[in-house]
């Protein structure tokens, strides 16, 4: 606390002045320091204000992201079984493929074997034509021949008998 010197009529009225001066630029000093304090706290309180909307924002954000990571593991899952089941498709035309070749393979192969048989049959069915024609044929000659000697026997004795 200030002591003040002492004066006719109380205390010296320019020491007084100069404490009140020095009083009133304290105050003025006080009140422009706490309006800056009052700007300074307001601007801080809307910085903090829009800093929970940004942290409120990435609440939001990390939830859509474990939403898309959820999603992302769902779709890594179904290209596995989609793969897995083309695969399994695959194998399977394959397998069927395979078993249909083989029973083209055996189809055909009985086929050949089944045309060689009747080519055979038929070849053989053709000799025995022609050895049977043969034989007509001779059998044929040997009529014809007999029944042409029978008519020279009859001319023969025809002429005899004239």
């Amino acid at each position: 606390m200030e002591k003040f010197n002492r004066v006719l009529r109380g205390y010296d009225p320019e020491e007084v002045n100069s404490f009140l001066d020095q009083v009133i630029s304290k105050v003025e000093t006080m009140i422009s320091d706490i309006k800056n304090k009052d700007a300074e706290l307001n601007k801080l309180r809307a910085e903090n204000k829009e800093l929970k909307s940004q942290l409120a924002n990435i609440d939001k954000m990390k939830e859509k992201l474990a939403q898309y990571e959820r999603m992302e593991g769902t779709l890594n899952k179904a290209i596995i079984m989609a793969q897995r089941t083309s695969d399994q498709l695959k194998s399977a035309a394959y397998r069927e493929s395979e078993s249909v070749l083989s029973e083209a393979k055996q189809n055909a192969s009985r086929i050949v074997n089944e045309a060689l048989l009747r080519a055979e049959k038929i070849e053989n069915d053709a000799i025995l034509l022609k050895r049977n024609v043969n034989v007509f044929k001779r059998r044929l000659r040997s009529i014809i021949e007999a029944q042409l000697d029978s008519i020279d026997e009859l001319d023969k004795v025809d002429l005899e008998n004239r």
